[in-house]
This record gives C-alpha cells, structure tokens and sequence, in this order.
C-alpha cells in the first residue's frame, strides 16, 4: 500500500488518479488551492486521508504547504498534476510572475524542492511540450507578445525538464514525466478527443506499481508506454538554468545532490 500526495485533485484528472488509487487500497492526500476546493475535494473522493491547501500562485502558499504535507510525513510518491490551461489571458500573481508560469512551473519546483522527497515523483505534462521554446528566455513575457497556448506548451517543457534533472541529480529518486493525452477535462474541454478513462492510469501506475517497467526513472510517458520527450528537456545544461531561474524567482534552493 503506497501513500501518495496529488496536487491540484479537487477535479480532473487529479481527482481520477485519487479515486482509482484509493479504490485500490491506497492512502491519498489531496490539494486544493482554497476552502471552495477543499470542499469539492472531500465531497468528489470522501475516503481521502486529507486535503491539504495551498494557491501555487503564491510563492508563501506553495511554501506553506511544503510545510504541512512534511508534517504528515514522507510519501512514497508525489504525482504533481496541479496546473492552468493555454487558454488564459496575461495575468500576474501577488509575486509579479505570469500566472501560467508560477502555477505550471515554479510551483512545482518549489514543492519539489521543499518536500521530503518521496520514493516516486511524477510530473503531469503534455504533448504541446514537444517544440515549445527552451531557450529560458523571458520567462515573464516581459518581452514577447502573450501567447497562452505558448506560455502553457513551454511549462509543460519546463515540467518535463525539471522530472528529468529530478531523475539525474536525485539518484535515489524515481522521477517520471507523463503525458495524459488531450481528454475532456475542464482545461481540455469538451471536445477533446482523447481517452479519459486512460488518462489518469499512467500516473497511477507509476505512483504505485511494482512492475519492472514502472519502477524506471528519467523516462516520459504516453498511455503506460515510454516515448521520446522533446530533446531539450534532456539537456543537462539546460535543466540546471530552469533550476537556477527557479530558485532566483522563488528564493527556494534546489537540493542539488542525493543519492
């Protein structure tokens, strides 16, 4: 039996991945970013263990909660599923970062960062990963004209990057990135065209599973099946910058060495 942390499982697939976790005899702990969605969280899996809350879109708040969740304890896996769509206008947080970008990428640095590390970490991304821009450069859109489909494609970049830097400078850590498919959710919509059954299952597998083939690290996922990432999430020099940018935004340092 595996204790597992979902951020972002008041609905979705975060909430998916909870139910079917739990229908499997597992122990899970929600997250949501207010009481409202608490709420929902308890009355959508009311056999969690908690849920705990916390706004990524504010660095005290993602802070604070690293700090509660290191109370429970240590988790055996962290399926980091919390995220905004690429459908939102430019907005700021209370930090002055783009709301997609602290949301999608600083969040989960942060709670990476700040956790006890678990056994297993899976990061949620997407196939709009896959040519979106790598180079690090203006990262707040102070420069480039807002694109939300833009913005949101590079953090899912950015998430791939950081499982992947995870899974090589953590070497005691299994860290894996997962593409659920375009389903319709709430962010995908109504028309997407992909399996929502099948999509929160990959992350569930690897949260938990002890076959051989979940038990990897490193690797990015489609539909239980390792497929090739963008080639800029596996540059080594690239992953330290998202790191550096990460903690320079944040203030957060990045356990650099484990293992």
């Amino acid at each position: 039996m595996a204790h597992v942390f979902v951020t972002g499982s008041s609905d979705g697939l975060g909430k998916m991945a909870a139910q079917l976790m739990i229908a499997a005899g597992h122990r899970v702990v929600l997250h949501a970013r207010n009481e409202k969605r608490a709420a929902d969280a308890r009355k959508a899996v009311p056999d969690a263990e908690s849920v705990q809350i916390g706004d990524f879109a504010s660095i005290a708040q993602t802070r604070a909660l690293a700090e509660a969740v290191n109370r429970i304890g240590t988790f055996d896996a962290v399926i980091h599923n919390a995220a905004v769509g690429y459908q939102e206008p430019r907005k700021e947080t209370e930090d002055g970062l783009p709301h997609v970008f602290q949301v999608n990428t600083v969040g989960p640095y942060i709670l990476t960062a700040l956790m006890n590390p678990p056994a297993r970490l899976v990061y949620l991304s997407s196939g709009m990963h896959r040519g979106a821009d790598g180079s690090l450069n203006d990262l707040t859109w102070k420069k480039r004209r807002w694109n939300g489909s833009n913005a949101y494609a590079e953090s899912k970049l950015h998430d791939t990057m950081l499982a992947f830097a995870v899974a090589r400078l953590w070497t005691d850590v299994r860290s894996n990135a997962v593409d659920p498919g375009w389903v319709a959710t709430k962010m995908g919509g109504r028309g997407a065209p992909g399996d929502l059954a099948a999509a929160p299952k990959t992350q569930v597998w690897l949260a938990t599973s002890d076959e051989p083939a979940a038990r990897v690290t490193g690797q990015y996922f489609y539909h239980m099946a390792a497929r090739p990432a963008d080639p800029a999430a596996s540059d080594h020099d690239t992953q330290d910058r998202l790191l550096a940018e990460c903690e320079r935004f944040s203030g957060v340092t990045f356990p650099a060495s484990r293992g």
